[in-house]
């Protein structure tokens, strides 16, 4: 799993790894993703990068076993789902609040 963003002020896709090398910051303009939890900000995308990775492996030993059973997809996907939409969300509410260049960047 390669977990990308897009930063809302110029609009660039951004790897985990970009964001790892830079401190937190954007690697096309180099402002900070947030300006307070810029550190903390970085070790936690890095943490749902792995988990993905640890998810995605033990997805695919299950799926290799053919078990006589489906998952349901809610039970594994709800929360992480709602966690995105959350993200976009108040995403979304910062850039509006952010100025007509935030604005641009997420057109």
């Amino acid at each position: 799993m390669k977990l990308k963003v897009v930063h809302d002020v110029c609009g660039r896709e951004v790897l985990l790894q970009q964001i790892l090398e830079t401190g937190g910051h954007c690697p096309w303009d180099g402002k900070p993703f947030n300006k307070d939890y810029t550190a903390n900000l970085a070790g936690a995308l890095a943490t749902a990068e792995n988990a993905g990775n640890v998810l995605e492996n033990a997805l695919e030993e299950i799926a290799g076993m053919r078990p006589s059973f489906v998952i349901d997809r809610r039970s594994l996907l709800g929360q992480i789902e709602a966690q995105l939409q959350r993200l976009n969300r108040d995403g979304a509410t910062a850039a509006l609040n952010q100025g007509p260049e935030r604005q641009r960047a997420r057109r």
